[in-house]
């Protein structure tokens, strides 16, 4: 066992993957499920329509998000790597936003997202997406950094990004990098070459 007990978390040096969730079906049915759950709406919402990582999502008080439309800026500077970032809201985003705000009072310095024991962690995101996706039956592996897959997954997929867009956008430092990221399958590359002239 590794440092700190946990089974969960990968040994030093390697990781644990994990699925977008590629349907924009399984998606919706989540959203459906959450509906009545304005935090954890607003987290999953947030989540997949922008590439904060789960930790950067936590560190979002209401302060920095009360009254922003679509269009509007989130400036976050990322646990991570210390940069300061924008990320331009959209319309689900801002909405799921301002209805968790409704949902309860905020002060500006409190995060937005808080459990019954103060504010969520990253293994509790993980545990909530992985709930979510076991209620809709989802197959494959699921945990907070799904969020942030899907949002990239669905922006080549759906939307047709280029990949040297979504690796500025994922500040990774390669396209394959970012290939790999965004679970491009084998079966995709070997597609291609069915394609004919």
């Amino acid at each position: 066992m590794n440092k700190g007990g946990n089974p969960n978390h990968p040994k030093k040096g390697t990781t644990i993957k994990v699925d977008p969730i590629k349907k924009v079906k399984d998606i919706k049915a989540i959203k459906k499920l959450l509906h009545d759950k304005p935090r954890d709406l607003c987290l999953f919402t947030l989540g997949i329509n922008t590439n904060l990582r789960a930790s950067d999502l936590l560190r979002i008080t209401a302060g920095m998000v009360r009254g922003l439309k679509a269009g509007d800026e989130l400036a976050i500077k990322e646990k991570k790597t210390g940069k300061h970032r924008r990320i331009t809201l959209n319309k689900a985003a801002t909405e799921a936003i301002q209805g968790l705000l409704q949902s309860r009072d905020y002060q500006d310095d409190d995060p937005i997202f808080i459990g019954q024991r103060g504010p969520l962690t990253v293994p509790s995101i993980n545990r909530l997406v992985k709930g979510w996706c076991r209620s809709i039956n989802l197959k494959g592996n699921y945990g907070s950094h799904t969020l942030r897959k899907s949002f990239g997954y669905h922006q080549r997929t759906t939307f047709g990004v280029g990949i040297p867009e979504l690796m500025v956008a994922f500040n990774h430092s390669s396209q394959r990098e970012t290939l790999e990221y965004l679970c491009i399958q084998p079966e995709e590359v070997r597609s291609i070459y069915m394609n004919e002239l």
